[in-house]
């Protein structure tokens, strides 16, 4: 690829590998709005947690790939008078483009009453809770590390009101030691706590995804 004129050098990078990934292509074929789709894939076909009438929480669901494959998987497009009809919410602080079978809203999760508007929206309580969402990079690592368990934690403290008995909760952090804190927390409110790196995240990159099952109830906060 020939370097466009005025073009930073690490733009024409991050192009070409956009350009050259396999799961990027893939994407693009099959109708999903970004290669994270792949992520919740490889995750759900490992612990399966998005299953047919399952109700789900997307938290920062912007562009929606996430939204589209749990669409799909929790059955939400279904009949009606199905039992096995599942329900996905996406919201995010932007507007999303609709996707077909999830009902998207324009929702800071941080704010106050956020997760009574969710169970009111569900019309009761969620089965998965899961985010995808990475705070804004600083370009210092140890920084971004510290914000991105920070935006986890809040998340897991979001799904601890919103969650079902035994449901879900899937969240992306980076790998950097700082993360103990949210091992311990998550290891009170659910049965089990796992990390796994998908194939589809980056090989070069420090992300990872935590996916705690068998919710047991909110845990006493110290």
């Amino acid at each position: 690829m020939k370097t466009a004129k005025g073009r930073k050098l690490s733009s024409t990078l991050w192009l070409e590998r956009q350009l050259n990934d396999p799961y990027v292509q893939r994407a693009q074929k099959e109708g999903y709005r970004g290669r994270a789709a792949y992520k919740i894939l490889e995750l759900d076909d490992k612990f399966r947690f998005l299953v047919p009438g399952a109700r789900v929480v997307d938290l920062g669901c912007a562009p929606g790939g996430w939204c589209q494959v749990a669409v799909t998987r929790v059955n939400a497009q279904g009949v009606r008078s199905s039992k096995n009809q599942g329900r996905v919410l996406g919201v995010d602080i932007q507007e999303v483009e609709p996707i077909a079978g999830a009902e998207i809203h324009v929702l800071d999760f941080l704010s106050d009453g956020a997760d009574e508007k969710v169970k009111e929206w569900l019309g009761s309580k969620a089965d998965v809770v899961m985010s995808d969402m990475a705070a804004s990079a600083s370009g210092h690592k140890g920084t971004d590390h510290l914000r991105i368990i920070a935006l986890c934690e809040a998340a897991a403290l979001f799904a601890f009101d919103v969650l079902e008995e035994g449901g879900t909760f899937v969240a992306k952090v980076l790998a950097g030691g700082a993360e103990g804190e949210l091992q311990l927390l998550l290891k009170k409110a659910f049965t089990k706590v796992t990390h796994v790196k998908p194939p589809a995240s980056r090989s070069d990159s420090s992300e990872k995804f935590v996916i705690a099952t068998g919710f047991r109830g909110r845990p006493e906060m110290n």
